[in-house]
């Protein structure tokens, strides 16, 4: 009895939380698909491999010239962000903005070739397929508001991945793994291919859930950065003075530190004023060379007046662990080979959502089709016999679910 009511618990769970996170589930795997190739659809439409080809040996311009030529083009923009592409040879982006305390939305990026100090593109990054797909996978376009409710469909996606291991395990034991019905009914042969399918894909299923989970929250975690280990390196400048006149070099401050980090690479730098900087610093983001420390990276602060190096820490556990997790969420740590088996999982798992509808929707038609030919019955049964009808068609559900399993 214990056992019947134990498999009846786990159906219930595993149902409900189904039921509640598959349609957005389904949203997720839809628009994750092109992302997975975000990279080989940009170089399908032309937008890689922007910096032409020159001699080689060719000396690059310098930070500053690159920031003197934005200014020229954009005088009335700030720089937020001086970043660069790992798939973008040779070039340089500078992310602009109308002030400092812009909405994080009011950006403009320009790319310049590194050796020339030319500008290259201005690529519109909020228009298009991509950034469409993008946005809906990332908050639904709701913001912060977005990326947690889809954290919490991906929590339910991870139970309900549990729920159904529980429900599968007894399945093991009176069959043989794999079995699908085929000769039996419509219904019992999905039901086969769906816990199939989603067995063989429970391990890809997990990590992709449990990674999605920790990147809607990657506001907040930066938010615990920014309020900790940040505010930690900057506490000396807290009285300090309004930063006035010119800012120190940029090639200076980022020449500091790879001396401080001779290992690693800068990924970005932050100006003065921005999140992830202080009024007073240049912040400059320093990554490693290898497939693993590329995604973890380091701070460096370098005052902006004076061009010295003030403070340099490894970054917490919780951000490593979310610059870990962004790529391996779309299988970005092995190249093309790992994204396409990404995609076979990707539509496996569009598989497995469908026919998990499908299986509620026929069930419930069923449910309702048997409560209506036993609500007709009932009036020609005695009274006396209600009861132990009632009784029956428990222990006959319960033993459905087992079936089912």
């Amino acid at each position: 009895m214990s056992t019947t009511k134990g498999v009846k618990t786990w159906f219930q769970i595993h149902k409900w939380t189904s039921l509640i996170c598959t349609a957005f589930l389904l949203m997720l795997c839809l628009t994750g698909l092109p992302l997975i190739f975000y990279e080989e659809i940009e170089h399908m439409e032309g937008a890689a491999n922007l910096a032409p080809q020159l001699p080689a040996g060719t000396p690059n311009a310098g930070l500053d010239r690159l920031a003197e030529t934005v200014k020229l083009a954009y005088p009335n923009k700030v720089t937020r962000y001086v970043f660069w592409d790992e798939h973008e040879p040779n070039t340089t982006t500078f992310g602009l903005t109308d002030s400092l305390t812009a909405p994080a939305d009011n950006f403009k990026n320009v790319i310049l070739d590194d050796r020339t100090a030319k500008i290259l593109d201005e690529p519109a990054l909020q228009e298009g397929f991509m950034y469409v797909m993008l946005q809906l996978h990332v908050d639904m376009f709701m913001g912060l508001g977005g990326k947690l409710f889809l954290g919490l469909m991906g929590m339910l996606f991870v139970v309900a991945i549990v729920s159904g291991l529980m429900l599968y395990s007894p399945i093991m034991k009176r069959f043989d793994f794999g079995l699908v019905r085929t000769e039996k009914s419509t219904r019992l042969k999905w039901l086969d291919l769906h816990n199939l399918l989603g067995v063989v894909t429970v391990a890809w299923a997990v990590v992709v859930g449990f990674t999605g989970v920790i990147n809607t929250l990657s506001e907040v975690v930066l938010g615990l950065w920014q309020q900790g280990q940040l505010a930690e390196m900057v506490a000396p400048y807290k009285d300090a003075a309004p930063l006035s006149g010119k800012l120190s070099s940029l090639d200076q401050a980022v020449a500091v530190a790879k001396r401080a980090a001779p290992a690693m690479t800068p990924s970005l730098i932050a100006y003065p004023g921005t999140l992830f900087s202080s009024k007073h610093h240049y912040a400059i983001f320093m990554k490693g060379n290898t497939p693993l420390t590329e995604r973890l990276i380091t701070p460096a602060l370098v005052d902006a007046k004076t061009g010295k190096l003030t403070d340099m820490r490894d970054m917490p556990w919780y951000v490593n662990a979310l610059y870990i997790s962004q790529p391996l969420h779309f299988g970005d740590y092995g190249g093309l080979p790992l994204k396409i088996i990404w995609a076979l999982f990707d539509l496996v798992t569009i598989v497995v959502l469908g026919s998990g509808l499908y299986l509620w929707f026929v069930r419930n038609r069923a449910a309702k089709a048997q409560m209506a030919r036993i609500g007709t019955s009932s009036q020609r049964i005695p009274a006396s016999h209600k009861q132990e009808e009632s009784e029956i068609l428990t222990l006959s559900e319960q033993n459905e679910q087992q079936n089912e399993s």
